[in-house]
C-alpha cells in the first residue's frame, strides 16, 4: 500500500487587525480539513493579522495581541491535522514575518521569512528582521519545507530546504494582483521544482486590502513543472491535495483544476472585489455616485452594482446650463438598465450663488477654468452631503488617463473615498465596458446584458463644464494619450525613446509636463484597486514639487 500525505489548502481571505475572525476563519477551515482526513491544512501568509500591515506591525501592542491570538488557536488544534498559518513573531533576537506549525495545542514550529521584499508595494526591510533559513519540519510521514513568500523567489532557501532533507515545498504568500502576474508566478515556482527535484505547493490569499488585491490562483506542481492542482483566482477555496510516495519521493495526485480567466475578466473582477472588500472591511454597506451620463461613471455604477448589488447604489445626476438632453437621457438609461436608484440634484442655482458672491472679485476677467471648476467642487459638495446624510460611501470616477495628466478638479470629481477606475486607462474604459456588455459572471450582483448604454460607449467625452466642449479641446485623442503615459509611466522611457516610436515631441513634452505638475493632486486622491506594476501611490512614489524635466 503507498504511503500517502493529504495537505487541505484554505485559499481565504483575511481583514487586517480582525484576529478573532481571522483566527474563526483558520479554525473552520482546520475543522474542514479534519473532518476530510488531511494530516495538515495551510493558511496563506500572514493570514492571523491580515497583509499587508503596513506599520501596524511596529506597534507593539498589536503584534502582543497577535501572537496571543496564535497561541489562543493553537490550543484549540488537538486531536486532528497540524495547521500551519502566518502571522508576526517578536522576541528578544528581532522582529519576524513567520509561518507558524500548530499540532496537538501548541506551537511546534516557527517559520522565519528570509528575504524581505523592498519593491514595488512591498517596504518589509523597513517592518521585519530577516531571519535565518529554516530547516524542514516533520508533519506524519512528510518532511515539509517553507519558503515564505519572497522567500521561493531565491534559490537559496529551497535549495538549502532540500539539502536539509525537505520532501515537499510549502509556499505561503501574499502576493498581490497585477495584470498578468500568474504566469511570472509561474515561472519562479518551475525554476525551484527544477532546482530542487521537489513538488511545490503555492498558496496565495484572495481579498482586497486597501489599494491591493490578492488574487489566490493557488497551484501545485510536480517536479519537471507538471500541474497538479490550480485554484481559481478571485474566489475562496478550501480543498485537498492527495500527495503519495513512489519510487523517486512524494508527488501529488492530479486534482481540482480550474480555470484561469483572461485579462479583462480578471481586471474587472479585481475592480468589483477590491471594492467590495474595501467598503465591507471599512463597514460600508452602500454607495453614492454622480451619473453624468458619460463612460466613466457608467462603468463605476457597473461595478458598484457588481459589488454590492444594484438596490445599495445611489445614481445622482447634478446638471447644469451646460448639460445636454443626450447626457440626461443616457444616464437615465444606464441607471434603468442596471437597476440602481436615479436622482437629481441641479446645481444651476448654485452656481449662480458662488459666481455672485465672487463677482466683485472677478469682475473685467474673462471666464475660463475658474467657472468650470466651480461646477465641478459645486457637484463634490452636492454628493458629500448626500454620503454624509445617508451613510453611503462617495465614489469617485476618474480614470487613470485623467488622473495622470490632472484633467480633474480637486475637492470637485475627485472628491470621494475610493475610485475604482484609478488604475483603468481610458482606452480600457471603453473596452472594460464592452467586455461587461458581453458577458456575465455568477459573482456579479449587478444584471446581465447590456448594462452600459451603447451610445455611452460610441459618444465623444466630454467634461461639459463649459458649451460644446469636448475632451480633445484640452488633450490629444486618448488611444495617442495612453500610448504615451504607458511608456512615460509604466515603462520608464525617455523622451527621445518615445518620439523615436512615432510620437510627436512637442506633444510628448506636454504630456510629460502634465504628468509631473498633477503629481500633488494624486497624493491627495482617493485609493482605487491596483491592476499594474506602476498604480499610482507605492508603485510609483515622485516629489510633489520638481522642476526636472527630461531634456532628451
Amino acid at each position: 500500500m503507498a504511503e500517502t500525505f493529504r495537505l487541505t489548502l484554505a485559499q481565504l481571505n483575511a481583514t487586517v487587525g480582525a484576529f478573532g475572525a481571522n483566527a474563526d476563519k483558520a479554525l473552520a477551515a482546520w475543522q474542514e480539513g479534519k473532518r476530510a482526513g488531511a494530516q495538515m491544512v495551510a493558511l496563506p501568509e500572514m493570514f492571523l493579522t491580515g497583509y499587508q500591515t503596513q506599520d501596524l506591525v511596529l506597534k507593539p501592542a498589536f503584534v502582543r495581541d497577535a501572537m496571543a491570538a496564535m497561541e489562543a488557536l493553537a490550543a484549540k488544534i488537538t486531536d486532528g491535522p497540524a495547521l500551519g498559518i502566518g502571522g508576526p513573531y517578536w522576541d528578544e533576537s528581532g522582529q519576524y514575518n513567520a509561518y507558524w506549525i500548530l499540532q496537538e495545542g501548541k506551537v511546534v514550529a516557527r517559520l522565519l521569512k528570509h528575504h524581505l521584499p523592498y519593491e514595488d508595494v512591498f517596504d518589509e526591510m523597513r517592518l521585519f528582521d530577516s531571519g535565518p533559513i529554516s530547516g524542514p519540519y516533520r508533519i506524519g510521514p512528510l518532511r515539509v519545507g517553507t519558503p515564505v513568500c519572497e522567500d521561493a523567489w531565491h534559490p537559496d532557501v529551497a535549495e538549502t530546504l532540500a539539502e536539509t532533507g525537505a520532501e515537499i515545498l510549502l509556499v505561503p504568500n501574499g502576493s498581490p494582483y497585477r495584470r498578468r502576474k500568474l504566469d511570472l508566478r509561474m515561472n519562479v515556482a518551475v525554476a525551484r521544482v527544477v532546482e530542487t527535484g521537489l513538488p511545490l505547493v503555492y498558496l496565495n490569499m484572495v481579498g482586497g486590502q486597501d489599494d491591493q488585491l490578492f488574487d489566490g490562483s493557488s497551484f501545485v506542481l510536480n517536479p519537471h513543472g507538471e500541474m497538479a492542482v490550480h485554484f481559481a483566482p478571485f474566489d475562496e477555496v478550501i480543498d485537498h491535495v492527495d500527495f503519495e510516495r513512489g519510487p523517486e519521493g512524494w508527488r501529488a495526485l492530479p486534482g481540482r483544476k480550474d480555470a484561469q480567466p483572461d485579462d479583462w475578466e480578471q481586471d474587472y473582477r479585481a475592480m468589483v472585489m477590491g471594492l467590495h472588500d474595501y467598503l465591507a472591511k471599512s463597514g460600508f454597506k452602500k454607495v453614492v455616485l454622480g451619473l453624468s451620463g458619460g463612460i466613466d461613471s457608467a462603468l463605476v455604477a457597473t461595478i458598484a452594482a457588481d459589488a454590492m448589488g444594484p438596490e445599495n447604489v445611489h445614481c445622482v445626476m447634478l446638471p447644469s446650463r451646460f448639460t445636454s438632453q443626450g447626457s440626461l437621457d443616457d444616464a437615465a438609461d444606464a441607471a434603468r438598465r442596471l437597476g440602481c436608484r436615479l436622482d437629481t440634484v441641479s446645481i444651476e442655482e448654485s452656481r449662480h450663488a458662488v459666481e455672485g458672491a465672487l463677482a466683485h472679485l472677478m469682475e473685467g476677467t474673462k471666464p475660463d477654468v475658474t467657472e468650470e471648476n466651480i461646477q465641478s467642487r459645486l457637484r463634490g459638495a452636492m454628493l458629500m452631503a448626500i454620503s454624509n446624510k445617508f451613510g453611503a460611501m462617495l465614489l469617485t470616477t476618474g480614470n487613470k488617463s485623467e488622473v495622470a495628466v490632472g484633467y480633474c478638479t480637486i475637492y470637485g470629481d475627485m472628491a470621494g473615498g475610493y475610485n475604482p477606475l484609478k488604475d483603468l486607462y481610458k482606452t480600457r474604459v471603453f473596452e472594460t465596458c464592452r467586455w461587461r456588455n458581453a458577458n456575465h459572471r455568477p459573482w456579479m450582483k449587478g444584471p446581465e446584458g447590456e448594462v452600459v448604454p451603447p451610445q455611452i460607449i460610441t459618444k465623444p467625452p466630454s467634461a461639459e463644464l463649459r458649451e460644446n466642449q469636448k475632451d480633445q479641446d484640452s488633450l490629444p485623442p486618448y488611444e495617442v494619450l495612453d500610448a504615451i503615459l504607458e511608456r512615460l509611466v509604466e515603462e520608464d522611457q525617455s523622451v527621445e525613446e518615445i518620439v523615436a516610436a512615432g510620437f510627436d515631441r512637442a506633444t510628448v513634452k506636454r504630456i510629460e509636463h502634465l504628468l509631473y505638475i498633477s503629481e500633488w493632486k494624486r497624493f491627495q486622491s482617493a485609493p482605487g484597486p491596483r491592476l499594474t506594476t506602476r498604480a499610482f501611490w507605492l508603485d510609483r512614489r515622485y516629489p510633489m514639487v520638481n522642476r526636472w524635466r527630461d531634456p532628451s
